[in-house]
C-alpha cells in the first residue's frame, strides 16, 4: 500500500502544468523546484520556464546536460544554441541519437568552427553517425558555420540518403569554388527532385 503522502502528490500532469505556468508569472522558485522533479518531462518544462523568465544560468544547462534523460540532456543542447559559453561539444558523441542531432544543431546556430572536425566526422555515411538524422544534422551545421574545412565533408554527403543529400546540397550555398559548382551540376541529375531543385536556385538553371 502507498503512503498516505502518495496519494496527495500531484500527477506528473498537474506538476508539469505548474512548471510551465511558473515561467509565466515569475516564479522562479517553482520553476528551481521542478528542475530537480522525478519525472524527466518536469525537468524539460522547468528548463523552458528558467528561460522564459530569464534567469536560465549556464550552470544550470551544464548540469541538464548531465541529465540521466537524453530528453533534458536534448533541451538543454537547445538552448545552448545561444550560449556559446556553455560547452556542448560532449554531446556530439552522445549516447542518444536525438541528443546528437540537436547538438548540431545548436553547433551550427553558435558557428562553432572549433566543432567542425567533429561535425564532419559524424556527417561521413559509412564511417559517420549510424542515425540519417544525425548525419542531416550535422551537414546542415557545417553548412551554417560555413568552414572551408568543413566542405569535403558535405561534398561527400551528396552520395547519401535524399534527405541528407538535400541538406548537403543546401549547405553548398555557403560556399563557392569549381568543386562547389560541379557537384550542384552532378545534383541537377539526382534521383530526388528536391535535390534537383535545390541545384536548380543555387545555379540559377530555368
Amino acid at each position: 500500500m502507498k503512503p498516505a503522502m502518495e496519494h496527495l502528490r500531484p500527477s506528473v500532469t498537474e506538476r508539469r502544468r505548474a512548471a510551465a505556468l511558473a515561467g509565466h508569472v515569475g516564479d522562479e522558485h517553482a520553476a528551481r523546484v521542478a528542475l530537480s522533479d522525478d519525472a524527466p518531462s518536469i525537468r524539460v518544462t522547468a528548463l523552458g520556464a528558467l528561460e522564459r523568465l530569464g534567469v536560465l544560468s549556464d550552470a544550470d544547462l551544464r548540469s541538464a546536460l548531465t541529465d540521466p534523460a537524453p530528453t533534458v540532456r536534448r533541451r538543454a543542447c537547445e538552448l545552448a544554441g545561444t550560449r556559446p559559453s556553455v560547452d556542448i561539444s560532449s554531446a556530439l558523441g552522445d549516447r542518444d541519437s536525438s541528443v546528437v542531432e540537436m547538438a548540431a544543431w545548436s553547433m551550427g546556430e553558435r558557428g562553432e568552427r572549433s566543432a567542425v572536425p567533429t561535425l564532419a566526422a559524424l556527417a561521413t555515411a559509412g564511417s559517420g553517425h549510424s542515425e540519417p538524422l544525425c548525419r542531416e544534422s550535422a551537414v546542415a551545421a557545417l553548412g551554417a558555420i560555413g568552414d572551408p574545412t568543413g566542405l569535403p565533408a558535405i561534398l561527400a554527403a551528396l552520395e547519401d540518403k535524399p534527405a541528407v543529400r538535400r541538406r548537403a546540397a543546401v549547405a553548398l550555398a555557403a560556399f563557392a569554388g569549381p568543386s562547389v559548382e560541379a557537384a550542384l551540376r552532378r545534383c541537377l541529375d539526382d534521383r530526388d527532385w528536391q535535390v534537383r531543385q535545390v541545384a536548380e536556385d543555387l545555379l540559377a538553371v530555368d
